[in-house]
């Protein structure tokens, strides 16, 4: 076969809002297929082989055709370049644990060029997963050779270093099923949910509500034993202590068996258990220090049981794991180092990675090698055929035992939460029986966590996953919070900056910290802080993350939908005043009105169920998106007798209008004459339609009118005060 020409990217673009194609952020490529126009899938001999053989994944798209194999049944029957590269680009996602499923490829109307887009968690790894669909399609297609093992190594790699850790990404998750928004603040685990003013911040599994304090006095394991104590909950008997030879003293005085560990460590490092003898209180003594990087240590009375840790979100525990200890196996050959790498370290729940609740075992950690010392061994030691080897006392805490826990033991992990300040801590504690109180069974909480671990509940080795994540944002939203200010956007050409900016003189007289994003510049509270355009996704996002907005503005066209999408993911209000004109977007392959109303259309398909779409009544185009919208529609036009106008209050909604020079609100039969024009400023009136179209919208936000009336006395079109 003739090798083919290459495919070439004309254009790649991370749509980061609602756009075009859907309601989250996409990669949007445009590909110019060059002769592949004239070899669909059916004429490539072999290509659909070498492609599934590569790609066996891809049986399960579902395709246009709406069920298991659809995608392979287009393959057989004749697909383009473009479509198999979006799907061979989301199948390398999912292949590299980055789980998506949306893609669309279109036609632009030029032969051999199509817009193709598709769904990503991370524009970096979208985009390398991108290149490497190209180079695999290429490759398929010319029946080349292809490293596929290399190619999900390095993508699987870019995902655990670019995307969300999986307890971050569970929480968001958790978050998205509420209609909660997020954003992401940094590359790492640093997320805001909630918008403006009604947002909350978490950092895996601390919010902004998690005390530094509470932190602080969490890794000072002497400190909360004493508050914990004082305070009535059960801790092992034991003191601080600064050298090898008070650690030995102590250990007698409380009496063998003994714990050792560091005083300011956390998550089970550098802890010894069942110490018996006077040499491995020393060795522990060193290791601790050395895990802690302090000489401060320590000694506790040894707790006979299993470990335990118990998640803490708010005043009530939602999971508890159960920890195992880890053995081994001899056959008479093998080393110990190498039974824990055939016997443990195979587990797929093990890893270096966040993905993975269980991390490998090293078995030249010096815990582990004082527990072989102890039993006689080394890491190189050969264990008799049959012979069972301790490597970990509790090294396996992921077990599901929610359900078993007995209340009293519920109270005093939810109160050592308290004690110490954390919203969520991970309280370790030890004891036989989780089903029975601790008194009768000598168990006592062993360590308290901030920032705890989530995998070993959402991802239990045996037993129910919990939705921790969930429980966390219940935490910090009450039921039927959503986390959301009122957000307007303002799509069109005409008057749209004025419409935005004078939106947001309203809601400042109705006594709400309001951001305005327009053509004009960025707007906080009146003031703009910004000049320039500020129509595109960043500076629309720049009002979201700030913690003073109550409610934000935003100006948006065809053009800034095109570019980025909306900077926004829902909106109570959505106002459209026209399309535009084809031509201002032609160089997107928006070649008539009814593509240029699939872009606009986009304002509508974003308002809330609750909210409203704000229709120009006197554009037959924007009056065919009334259908569109979840929320109810205000028409609002100049002319009280437009027939959209009359049918709409005829049907007993809401609609806008000037009459005899006054602006007048009707809701069905009931009218409300608000405002006469010539009490606005000139530079604002000679703009009526504006006007009109931002009162609408200000009763739709449920503004009271004499508060509209004031705001539209005081708003000055020509007043652009900076700092």
């Amino acid at each position: 076969m003739t090798k083919k020409n290459d495919i070439k990217f004309l254009r790649v673009a991370h749509l980061r809002g609602p756009n075009i194609w859907t309601y989250r952020p996409v990669i949007e490529v445009w590909l110019d297929i060059g002769e592949l126009e004239d070899f669909p899938s059916d004429k490539l001999p072999g290509f659909n082989e070498r492609l599934t053989g590569w790609l066996p994944g891809l049986i399960e798209h579902r395709c246009g055709v709406g069920e298991r194999g659809g995608f392979l049944e287009r393959l057989e029957c004749g697909t383009w370049a473009g479509h198999i590269l979006e799907h061979v680009v989301l199948e390398l996602q999912n292949m590299a644990g980055m789980k998506t499923g949306f893609g669309k490829t279109r036609s632009t109307g030029q032969p051999g060029v199509y817009k193709m887009a598709f769904r990503t968690r991370d524009a970096i790894v979208g985009r390398a997963a991108l290149d490497a669909g190209h180079r695999l399609l290429m490759a398929a297609v010319n029946d080349a050779a292809f490293d596929m093992p290399a190619t999900v190594a390095a993508l699987a790699e870019l995902v655990d270093r670019y995307c969300l850790g999986p307890s971050t990404a569970h929480i968001v998750d958790a978050a998205t099923e509420r209609r909660i928004p997020s954003i992401r603040l940094t590359e790492g685990n640093l997320v805001q949910l909630g918008h403006g003013a009604a947002q909350r911040r978490i950092w895996t599994a601390e919010t902004d509500q998690t005390s530094a304090i509470g932190e602080s006095i969490a890794s000072d394991k002497d400190l909360t034993k004493t508050l914990l104590s004082s305070c009535g909950v059960p801790v092992p008997e034991g003191a601080l202590v600064r050298s090898a030879d008070a650690a030995w003293e102590e250990a007698r005085d409380i009496g063998l068996p003994v714990v050792v560990k560091p005083v300011d460590g956390n998550h089970g490092r550098g802890v010894t258990l069942n110490l018996m003898s006077e040499a491995e209180v020393r060795t522990a003594y060193a290791i601790a220090c050395a895990a802690g990087g302090s000489s401060a240590v320590l000694v506790e009375r040894f707790i006979p049981g299993n470990e335990h840790r118990l998640l803490v979100v708010g005043k009530q525990v939602v999971a508890v794991a159960r920890g195992e200890s880890l053995w081994v196996t001899g056959d008479g050959r093998s080393s110990v180092g190498a039974l824990v790498a055939s016997q443990i370290n195979t587990d797929p729940r093990r890893g270096e990675t966040e993905e993975h609740p269980l991390g490998r075992v090293n078995v030249q950690d010096g815990e582990i090698l004082l527990d072989l010392e102890r039993q006689g061994l080394m890491p190189g030691s050969v264990p008799q055929d049959g012979q069972k080897v301790l490597i970990q006392p509790n090294g396996n805490v992921s077990d599901d035992v929610t359900d078993l826990i007995h209340p009293e033991v519920a109270h005093v992990a939810a109160l050592a939460a308290r004690v110490v300040g954390l919203d969520i801590a991970g309280i370790d504690l030890v004891c036989e029986d989780i089903a029975r109180p601790l008194a009768g069974q000598r168990g006592a909480i062993i360590e308290v966590n901030s920032s705890p671990g989530l995998l070993a509940h959402i991802k239990p080795a045996s037993g129910t996953p919990r939705n921790v994540g969930a429980a966390i944002i219940d935490h910090l939203f009450a039921p039927g919070d959503s986390g959301r200010i009122p957000v307007v956007g303002v799509t069109g050409t005409l008057g749209t900056s004025l419409i935005a900016r004078l939106l947001g003189c309203l809601l400042n007289a109705a006594g709400k910290h309001a951001g305005v994003a327009n053509g004009e510049g960025l707007y906080l509270d009146g003031r703009q802080v910004h000049k320039g355009d500020c129509t595109g996704f960043a500076a629309g996002e720049r009002l979201l993350i700030n913690r003073n907005v109550e409610a934000a503005v935003f100006e948006s066209n065809a053009r800034s939908i095109l570019a980025g999408g909306l900077p926004y993911d829902r909106c109570s209000v959505g106002v459209v005043t026209d399309m535009g004109r084809v031509d201002e977007v032609a160089e997107y392959h928006i070649a008539d009105e009814q593509a240029l109303a699939n872009v606009v259309r986009s304002q509508v398909d974003v308002i809330l169920s609750d909210g409203a779409a704000v229709l120009n009544a006197a554009d037959p185009e924007v009056v065919k998106l009334a259908g569109l919208s979840d929320g109810r529609v205000i028409f609002y036009a100049m002319d009280e007798h437009n027939p959209v106008l009359v049918r709409h209050r005829a049907g007993g909604e809401r609609v806008v209008f000037a009459r005899d020079n006054h602006i007048v609100l009707a809701d069905g039969e009931h009218e409300t004459s608000l405002l006469d024009l010539g009490k606005i400023k000139p530079a604002t009136v000679k703009h009526p339609a504006s006007v009109l179209a931002a009162t609408a919208a200000a009763w739709a936000l449920g503004l009271q009118h004499d508060l509209i009336c004031g705001g539209l006395r005081a708003f000055d079109a020509t007043r652009k005060t900076t700092y």
